[in-house]
């Protein structure tokens, strides 16, 4: 029996896993991810269909993604998945202008998608090792990809240009946005909640490692934080977020920093690392004492706060305010300084409710439904597979 969708979606440092019968509400199978890749990676998987939950240690040596890429295909195997697996979705960071739908990853496509990694470095080409470590243990399954980029493809001509001239544009020099797939598992959760109007103008915070604010009017992306890259925009873990392009021609030209230099400083040194000198884990510098590590939360908040303001403004106002991924779904603390901010748009958090994680963590007096809902790029990938 082939029945079965296998999602795999990769980072710098992880890669989760999560499989789906292939048929109507996508019951879950199974669910699990290896973390900490570079340092002591770990296995962990739900417990899913009668399943057993493991949480083990994969040794306390740096592994590759193709070791990490063994461990997840052992526990398919042990569960007798791999034989029911038919589809294999893939989450892929840039899509660029070509890719706005799920896409079969052909030679062809995967060439073109090759040609994108200078545009996201850090995961653009673990994504497409993905894809062809997956292609060789599965070779009878169809491989898809599922972009991040394409849930912003619906934004206004406006939203995406820059001021540069026309041929950098047609060039393909523009805004993408990112974070698409969890915006669209929002997009999806926010109807099954209110109906085809989706909360209707909504900003939804995918705060994680990496950080953006998408606009959203019923459940489609009018703007977004994350432009040509994915350091645009907010103040990440360890990326740099908006920056004066001054700044860069200062960096290059009178400090001559190299290109890896360049890049080496604004994807992993800077951020919330950079600003604390302490770490980019927001848990770490929220029980921290030490004022920079204070600095650095509160330069998150103010930035988040400024761009809430620069979205309501592009949608004229705010019904809907959502907190998702790692931070956004953990940090009751960072939740509150955010609504704080935004009180002038008629946000008023219920103190009580936000602390214990509810989903509905708004006053009923509040004009604005404040939400916290878990991230699932997972889930997303898979609803976007049952077409193929």
């Amino acid at each position: 029996m082939t029945d079965a969708i296998l999602v795999l979606n990769g980072g710098s440092s992880s890669l989760k896993f999560a499989v789906f019968e292939r048929r109507g509400e996508l019951p879950l199978l199974l669910r699990g991810n290896v973390s900490s890749l570079g340092q002591q990676p770990r296995l962990r998987v739900e417990a899913a269909a009668g399943r057993s939950k493991i949480d083990k240690s994969l040794g306390e040596a740096p592994i590759g993604m193709g070791k990490a890429f063994a461990a997840v295909a052992f526990v398919l195997a042990e569960n007798d998945l791999l034989r029911r697996i038919d589809r294999v979705g893939h989450r892929i960071v840039h899509g660029g202008r070509d890719f706005t739908e799920a896409t079969p990853l052909d030679e062809r496509t995967l060439k073109a998608l090759r040609l994108l990694e200078p545009l996201a470095p850090i995961h653009q080409r673990i994504n497409l090792e993905i894809v062809a470590l997956a292609a060789e243990i599965l070779p009878q399954a169809l491989q898809v990809g599922c972009f991040d980029t394409a849930f912003h493809s619906t934004r206004p001509e406006l939203a995406k240009i820059y001021g540069l001239p026309c041929a950098m544009t047609d060039a393909g020099i523009v805004s993408y946005g990112f974070h698409g797939l969890s915006y669209s598992h929002i997009a999806a959760k926010l109807r099954d909640r209110y109906g085809a109007h989706a909360g209707g103008r909504a900003i939804v915070a995918h705060l994680g490692s990496g950080a953006s604010l998408c606009a959203m009017a019923a459940g489609r992306s009018i703007a977004t934080t994350m432009g040509f890259s994915t350091l645009d925009g907010l103040v990440m873990s360890t990326r740099c977020g908006a920056l004066d392009p001054g700044i860069i021609l200062h960096l290059l030209q009178e400090r001559r920093l190299s290109g890896d230099e360049m890049v080496t400083l604004l994807y992993e040194q800077s951020g919330l690392l950079g600003v604390s000198g302490i770490s980019g884990d927001m848990r770490t510098l929220i029980a921290s004492d030490d004022p920079a590590a204070a600095e650095a939360v509160a330069l998150f908040v103010y930035r988040i706060g400024r761009e809430i303001g620069s979205l309501a403004a592009a949608m004229g106002g705010l019904d809907t305010l959502v907190f998702t991924a790692g931070i956004g779904e953990n940090a009751p603390l960072v939740r509150e300084r955010i609504c704080g901010a935004a009180a002038w748009l008629g946000v008023d958090l219920d103190e009580k409710r936000n602390r214990e994680g509810e989903e509905l963590a708004s006053n009923a007096t509040s004009r604005v439904d404040v939400l916290v809902i878990p991230a699932d790029e997972e889930c997303a990938v898979a609803a976007e597979m049952l077409v193929f």
